[in-house]
C-alpha cells in the first residue's frame, strides 16, 4: 500500500516534534554546561560577576546525575571540594560563594555555608553513589550530612528541628530565620532513608508547618522567623526569587508523599493568581499584594510542575507556551539574555515535567535512563 504524499509528511513531522521533544531537556542542559561552566568544571553565574556559588555547583552535580555524565559530575564535585570545601566535602561545608575580590584575585569571598546547596550536594551524592555504584561518593555524601546535622539542623523550642540556611547568622537572642526553599521535603525523607540515625524524620515532619506558616495568604514568603516560644511569622520583605523554588519543589512530590497535599493546599494562593495571570508574579508581599506582576521566564519554567500536581491543564499550558516562546535559537536557552537561575529553575521544571528524573513517596530518585 502507498501512502499519500500528505499523509507521508504528517507522519514525518510527528516523529519529528516527538524526537525535538525528548531532546528538549538534552539540549538545554548542553547548552547550559557550554555556557555557564568552565573547563575547570565551575558554574559561573555571568550576572553576578562571573562568581561561582556552591548552590550552581550542587544543581550542575544534580543535573550531571540526571544525565548520566559521570565525567563532569566529577569535574564539579573535585571543584568543589579544592575550592569551597578545603579539600574534603565529607569533613567541611562548602563555602557559598566563591569570585574575584577587589584586589582581583580569585577566592573564597563568603566563607559561610549555604544549607539549600549543602542538602541538593549531600542527597546527590547519596542518589549518585547507589546509582553509579561508587563507594567514594555514598562515603562523601554521609559526611556531609552528618556536617548537616551538626552545623546547620537547630532544635527551636515550641517548634522542633529544622534546617538553618547557613551554619552562622540566622539566630538572633530568641529568633530563628528560616527559608522554605532551602529545605524540599522529598529531598529531607531521602536523606532519612539514607541516614535513618540522623535528624532527618524530625526535619521532615515539621517542613509542612514550616510552609504554611511561610505563606498565611497562599503565597511563600522568602523568608520567615520562628522565636523560641513557637511564634511564627513572614519575615519582612517578598515572596520572589528563594519562594519560587518551594512551588517547584511542591509539585515534584509524589502523590503518595505524606503531607503533600496540605503543602499543596498552603501555597494554593499562586495558584489562583494564575488562573487570571497567565504571568507568574516577581515579587508578592507578606499579605498576598503583588508588588511586581512580571515574573522572570525562570518562574514559569519552575511552576509547570506545580500546576501539573495541581491538575489545572490551563495554567500549565500558558506556562509551557511562555518558556517555549522565550527559547532563542542562537543560545539553544530561554531569556534574553540567558540567565543563570532562569536556567536551572527550567532545567528543574522541564526535566520533570519531561520525566527525566522523578522522586518517589520517599524520597528516592527515578532516573529516565535507568528505566527498562
Amino acid at each position: 500500500m502507498r501512502l499519500k504524499p500528505i499523509l507521508i509528511l504528517s507522519l514525518m513531522t510527528l516523529i519529528g516534534r516527538m524526537s525535538c521533544s525528548a531532546q528538549d531537556w538534552q539540549s538545554l542542559w548542553k547548552n547550559y554546561t557550554a555556557t555557564f561552566m568552565d573547563n575547570q568544571v565551575r558554574v559561573i553565574d555571568h550576572s553576578r560577576g562571573d562568581c561561582t556559588t556552591s548552590e550552581g555547583q550542587a544543581y550542575g552535580m544534580f543535573f550531571s546525575l540526571v544525565a548520566n555524565d559521570r565525567s563532569r559530575f566529577d569535574g564539579l564535585l573535585r571543584w568543589t571540594e579544592h575550592n569551597l570545601a578545603g579539600g574534603d566535602i565529607a569533613t567541611h561545608l562548602p563555602a557559598w560563594m566563591w569570585g574575584r575580590d577587589p584586589n582581583h584575585q580569585w577566592r573564597v569571598l563568603d566563607s559561610n555555608s549555604a544549607a539549600d546547596a549543602d542538602v541538593w550536594m549531600a542527597y546527590t551524592l547519596l542518589e549518585a553513589g547507589e546509582t553509579w555504584n561508587e563507594p567514594r561518593y555514598t562515603k562523601l555524601g554521609l559526611g556531609l550530612a552528618r556536617q548537616i546535622a551538626a552545623k546547620e539542623v537547630v532544635q527551636v523550642p515550641g517548634f522542633g528541628a529544622m534546617i538553618a540556611p547557613g551554619a552562622h547568622g540566622f539566630q538572633h537572642d530568641n529568633s530563628y530565620r528560616f527559608n522554605g526553599s532551602y529545605v524540599p521535603l522529598q529531598l529531607i525523607l531521602g536523606l532519612s532513608h539514607f541516614a535513618p540515625q540522623g535528624p532527618w524524620g524530625q526535619v521532615a515532619a515539621n517542613i509542612p508547618a514550616l510552609i504554611k506558616d511561610s505563606a498565611p495568604h497562599g503565597f511563600v514568603s522568602d523568608w520567615i522567623d520562628i522565636t523560641t516560644g513557637g511564634k511564627v511569622q513572614a519575615s519582612p520583605g517578598v515572596g520572589s526569587y528563594d519562594a519560587i523554588r518551594v512551588y517547584l519543589w511542591a509539585g515534584m512530590l509524589d502523590k503518595a508523599t505524606p503531607h503533600r497535599d496540605e503543602i499543596l493546599n498552603a501555597i494554593s494562593g499562586m495558584a489562583t493568581y494564575l488562573r487570571r495571570n497567565p504571568i507568574p508574579p516577581a515579587k508578592v508581599l507578606p499579605d498576598g499584594r503583588v508588588e511586581d506582576p512580571k515574573g522572570p521566564v525562570g518562574f514559569s519554567a519552575a511552576l509547570i510542575p506545580y500546576a501539573a500536581a495541581l491538575q489545572d491543564n490551563q495554567v500549565k499550558n500558558e506556562l509551557v507556551s511562555r518558556v517555549q516562546s522565550e527559547y532563542k535559537a542562537q543560545t539553544g536557552l530561554i531569556g534574553t539574555p540567558p540567565l543563570y537561575y532562569d536556567q536551572n529553575l527550567a532545567l528543574f521544571g522541564l526535566g520533570f515535567e519531561q520525566q527525566r528524573f522523578r522522586f518517589d513517596a520517599k524520597g528516592s530518585l527515578d532516573l529516565w535512563w535507568r528505566q527498562g
